[in-house]
């Protein structure tokens, strides 16, 4: 007789988080220690760390400088934590990230190995499911999932036949990969493939780069942080968070209001050439009008190419690697240690997959349309299905059983990127529709976590049991984001991942707001300060 096995008990609960990263750390504390509601964090790596726990490919670092990448809502926290340098690896991170958890004793109510694979709406209640079978019945329901969580493997024909390894760089695993000897492709030349590539490079017995679309990159310089200027961040806490919370990226610098033809072409050169020796993000902060006037935009772009052209010895090559088909900095702006000096290492070379595409993967290698290319390992540094896949993927079911994935299926809608028509208190932290990938993460993550956590706390204080924005308010929105993206260059960028265009099928939609983190600030503060206009609160 087969024994039927009782299912797992319902855990109740006001509030589940999904998501232990940077996001789901601060809702917890902020949930439970504020406002002590009964909350809990299920996360589906066996450790806390999100981004920072699946990113750990060779060459990962962050791209925000250490000092403003971190939580700024603890004076204490601040002085007592220590960065070693400029951009920190993923170690530092996740170190960075433990201290958090431990200081503020966040581990006993995260449970770990816990992969949600549905949640519906029933009864004024979130009804969500693990893997493992955990059931919880919840009020509040609050995504954590970050926005590039959620890896995007290429349909490439033949690839279960490969007789090698092949591994994605959102899915790298713990153990080293031992790249010695060995014949390596890696297909991508995003972020993630300009980091990775010059540290493959230095083992490989032989690297292949695929490149589908040249990429503008500058130097991160990264180096050890001064004892004067750890020393400058200690005394100058105040000043620095000033900073990241209002400009338009988050970051710990301003930018200028100088524009790229209020000055001679002699000085202008010469401004980039010293941007270009500083390294980093700033680069693209040193004009106002990068991002909004194409000619200034063409001045940044063709230096960059320059610099590309005066690196790379082999001229054919160069010529690929300076073909870049968009404005500078209307896809996400690589920084790098070494990548253009990379492809003058005798064991690199470099295929334009455009002119030369992949026609399918053999079992010892990869066939394009001139030939193929014998291979120990194949590396995806192919991203991610950006934005809302980590969404989607978690089969959400809203009121009148409506799927998120019918709700989106001509692309995101919803107000202010945090919550979605139908889907009655489901707060997306860092959702599409709000700042997040424009923006130094964790600045946009503290305003929307504290943001979410009043929005409760208000509920709370006058009885209310539901709210989600009126449609009205839904279009109003998804009009200014799309209004957003228009005034600026990014659009223009038509094979981004910020439209979606990395995954065949995927709406073409532009799904950040690009209106700047402090303009969106204000918005949400405006937003809240009248009584949450758009949203329908229901007693």
């Amino acid at each position: 007789m087969t024994k039927i096995r009782p299912s797992p008990p319902i855990t109740h609960l006001d509030a589940l988080v999904i998501g232990a990263g940077f996001s789901g750390l601060y809702q917890l504390h902020c949930l439970r220690d504020r406002l002590g509601v009964s909350v809990k964090v299920v996360e589906a790596a066996p450790d806390l760390g999100g981004t920072w726990y699946w990113n750990r490919y060779p060459g990962a670092r962050c791209d925000s400088e250490s000092h403003s990448y971190c939580y700024f809502f603890s004076k204490e926290l601040l002085e007592e934590w220590r960065w070693s340098e400029r951009y920190p690896e993923p170690p530092e991170i996740l170190r960075y990230l433990n201290h958090v958890a431990d200081k503020f004793d966040l581990r006993r109510d995260i449970r770990f190995n816990s992969r949600v694979t549905a949640a519906h709406y029933d009864e004024n209640r979130w009804h969500v499911l693990t893997e493992s079978g955990e059931r919880y019945r919840v009020r509040y329901l609050i995504t954590a999932v970050g926005c590039l969580s959620s890896a995007n493997v290429p349909r490439i024909p033949g690839l279960e036949s490969f007789a090698g390894r092949c591994y994605h760089t959102g899915q790298w695993p713990r153990e080293s990969v031992d790249f010695h000897d060995k014949r390596v492709a890696q297909i991508g030349t995003g972020s993630t493939g300009i980091q990775m590539a010059p540290v493959i490079a230095q083992t490989a017995g032989h690297l292949t780069v695929f490149q589908r679309h040249a990429q503008y990159s500058v130097p991160a310089r990264n180096a050890p942080l001064a004892e004067e200027f750890l020393r400058y961040v200690r005394e100058h806490h105040g000043e620095i968070r000033e900073v990241v919370r209002s400009t338009p990226n988050g970051h710990p610098f301003r930018i200028a209001e100088r524009k790229a033809f209020d000055v001679d072409e002699a000085e202008r050169q010469a401004i980039y050439e010293a941007a270009w020796e500083k390294g980093g993000l700033q680069f693209r902060a040193i004009f106002q009008d990068l991002l909004v006037d194409k000619a200034a935009n063409d001045t940044a772009a063709e230096f960059i190419r320059n610099k590309i052209r005066q690196i790379v010895k082999d001229p054919e090559t160069a010529a690929k690697l300076a073909n870049i088909d968009h404005p500078y900095a209307a896809k996400r702006p690589p920084i790098d240690t070494d990548y253009f000096e990379t492809f003058n290492r005798r064991n690199v070379a470099l295929v334009d997959v455009r002119a030369t595409p992949i026609e399918r993967i053999v079992p010892d290698g990869i066939r394009t349309r001139e030939g193929d290319y014998p291979l120990d390992i194949i590396v995806f540094a192919t991203g991610f299905d950006a934005m809302t896949g980590p969404l989607l993927r978690l089969n959400i079911t809203g009121r009148n059983g409506l799927p998120l994935a019918k709700a989106w299926e001509a692309g995101p809608r919803n107000y202010l990127g945090l919550q979605v028509a139908g889907f009655p208190n489901l707060f997306t932290i860092t959702g599409p529709g709000s700042p997040s990938v424009l923006c130094n993460m964790p600045v946009a993550i503290e305003q929307h976590v504290e943001w979410i956590t009043n929005c409760i706390a208000h509920m709370r204080d006058q009885g209310v049991a539901r709210i989600e924005p009126r449609p009205e308010a839904v279009d109003a929105w998804v009009e200014q984001v799309n209004e957003a993206a228009n005034a600026t260059l990014l659009p223009q960028a038509t094979h981004s991942w910020y439209l979606g265009a990395n995954v065949p099928g995927k709406p073409r939609v532009f799904m950040p707001y690009a209106g700047g983190m402090a303009h969106y600030r204000q918005i949400c503060a405006n937003v809240a300060a009248k009584g949450y206009e758009g949203f329908a609160l229901r007693r």
